[in-house]
């Protein structure tokens, strides 16, 4: 497993459908070792600090390996690193072999993933197709969010390791369908929330669809958990 890019901007404002939108999703190479921090790499930064970024969602990766299916699809040959708003532009890492909670660590740094991606306009902006977030969601190319565990540097070429992972095993691709094709699979739901790296907004909707269904609070795995997607 490698890490082939890393990827960073600084929010800038650019006119998309008569609007002035600021937004960081125009993620550039960079070269050299560049030093990854509790919310973020240095040289990077979101514009909607309610919706981007956090702990939760410090580093955004996103597996090279779906760049061809992308280029296929959609009949295009112009993708460079960061095509997709990642930070890290990974390869080896799949949906369905990544599970929340994994460990990795690359670099000097360590990263634990906490949730799969959830795209909104922007990423229609940057892609120049207005259909595209819906597509890139219902096709479970998603990639995923990590936290930072340990700070420190991180390069292009590095290798990728998994250090550990949490016990109950749950793909990021797994996760993605029960948030939004499988609303009906409480079991699935509560095998998602007896793995403490979930992110809290994700932990609240799986938490909030178990109680709907007559779940007494004291049953819940986890309980407490705030915020949004």
């Amino acid at each position: 497993m490698k890490l082939l890019s890393v990827n960073v901007s600084l929010p800038k404002t650019i006119e998309y459908q008569g609007r002035s939108i600021t937004t960081g999703i125009f993620k550039e190479p960079v070269q050299g070792r560049v030093l990854v921090r509790a919310l973020n790499l240095k040289g990077d930064g979101q514009a909607d600090l309610e919706s981007h970024g956090g702990q939760h969602k410090a580093i955004y990766a996103y597996p090279f390996e779906h760049y061809a299916d992308w280029a296929a699809e959609l009949g295009r040959d112009d993708f460079t690193h960061g095509q997709f708003g990642e930070n890290f532009t990974t390869e080896g890492l799949l949906e369905d072999t990544v599970y929340i909670g994994d460990r990795f660590r690359i670099g000097d740094a360590t990263f634990e993933v906490t949730q799969p991606r959830v795209p909104c306009f922007k990423l229609a902006m940057k892609m120049d197709l207005e259909s595209f977030p819906k597509r890139f969601l219902a096709s479970g190319r998603t990639g995923f969010y990590m936290r930072v565990l340990e700070e420190g540097d991180v390069a292009a070429g590095d290798t990728i390791e998994r250090v550990g992972h949490a016990g109950e095993r749950v793909s990021v691709r797994e996760v993605n369908g029960l948030m939004f094709q499988e609303k009906a699979n409480l079991e699935g739901a509560v095998r998602v929330l007896r793995v403490p790296a979930l992110a809290p907004g994700w932990c609240a909707v799986f938490e909030k669809r178990l109680l709907a269904a007559g779940m007494v609070e004291e049953e819940l795995p986890r309980s407490g958990c705030k915020g949004g997607l």
